[in-house]
C-alpha cells in the first residue's frame, strides 16, 4: 500500500502545473494534500474517478486546508481533533481503514517573529494527545507538512536557525515529545544521513542547490514497523515549494 503526503501550496495552482501528471505516474492508495488552500467547489474535477476525495477547509478562504484522496473508500472520515481553537483553520484530516487509521495534518507555523509559537506549543500537546486516543483503537499513521526540522541534518543551515522558526527548541521538543510517545519517524528508518529536504526557499536558487529543510514526514505507531517496506522522498517533483514523501506498508501483516 503506497501512501504519499504532498503540500502543495495551493491545488488550484499546482493543478495547473504537473499535479495530475504526477499523480498518473506516482499511482498512490491514498495521496494526502496540505495547504490546498481550496474548497471542493473551486476545484475543477479533473482527477481520476478511480479516486474518492475528502476535504477539510478552512474558515478564512483560501488559506490552510488538507484533503484525501483514496482508491479504497475509508471506513469513516472525521475533520478536526475536537478543539475548538484548533479545528477552524482544517489542519487535519483522519480516515479510519481497516487495521489502522491515517492521519493527514498542516501543522501551525509558528510565525517570522515566533507570534505562533505558544500556540504551536499547545497544538503540539493537543495534537499528540489526539493521536493516542486514537492508537487505543488501532495503529496509527499520520504524515504532513510538520513545519518543524526535528534535528540538526534535518535542514542544510542548522546553526544559523536556531533561533528561527522551524527549529527553534520549543518546537523540536515537540517532535521529540511525539518521537517519546511511541511513533517512528519513517524516514529516518532508512536513511540516517542528512542532505534529504522536503521544502525548499523559493528565493536564491535554493532548490537547485539543495539547501533546503525536511519538514514533511510520514511517521507510524511503532505496532506498524513489521509492515514498513520503505520510505522516500520525492525531490524531482516540481509544482509547489514542498515536495511529496511516501511510504510503503505491506499489506500482509504477518
Amino acid at each position: 500500500m503506497k501512501l504519499i503526503s504532498w503540500n502543495v501550496n495551493g491545488l488550484r495552482a499546482v493543478l495547473r502545473k504537473n499535479f495530475l501528471d504526477y499523480l498518473d505516474e506516482e499511482k498512490p492508495d491514498v495521496l494526502c494534500l496540505q495547504e490546498t488552500k481550496a474548497a471542493p467547489e473551486q476545484v475543477e474535477q479533473l482527477w481520476p474517478a478511480s479516486y474518492t476525495t475528502f476535504w477539510n477547509t478552512a474558515e478564512k478562504k483560501g488559506y490552510s486546508g488538507t484533503a484525501i484522496f483514496a482508491r479504497k473508500r475509508p471506513i469513516k472520515v472525521s475533520r478536526g481533533i475536537g478543539v475548538g481553537d484548533h479545528d477552524r483553520e482544517g489542519r487535519v484530516l483522519t480516515a479510519e481503514f481497516g487495521d489502522f487509521f491515517l492521519v493527514n495534518v498542516y501543522v501551525p507555523n509558528s510565525q517570522r517573529e515566533l507570534t505562533r509559537l505558544a500556540y504551536r506549543q499547545q497544538w503540539d500537546k493537543d495534537f499528540l494527545a489526539y493521536l493516542k486516543k486514537l492508537e487505543k483503537k488501532k495503529p496509527v499513521v499520520w504524515c504532513g507538512d510538520l513545519n518543524v526540522a526535528h534535528t540538526e541534518i534535518d535542514l542544510a543551515n542548522p546553526k544559523a536557525n536556531v533561533k528561527n522558526h522551524g527549529f527553534t527548541p520549543e518546537e523540536r521538543a515537540g517532535f521529540s515529545a511525539v518521537v517519546k510517545a511511541g511513533f517512528m519517524d519513517t524516514f529516518r528508518e532508512f536513511e540516517k544521513a542528512g542532505g534529504h529536504y522536503t521544502w525548499w526557499s523559493p528565493m536564491g536558487g535554493a532548490r537547485s542547490r539543495n539547501v533546503g529543510w525536511r519538514l514533511d514526514y510520514f511517521l507510524v505507531s511503532a505496532a506498524l514497523r513489521p509492515r514498513l517496506k520503505r520510505a522516500f522522498i520525492r525531490p524531482d517533483v516540481a509544482g509547489s515549494d514542498h515536495c511529496p514523501v511516501g511510504i510503503e506498508l505491506n499489506t500482509d501483516s504477518k
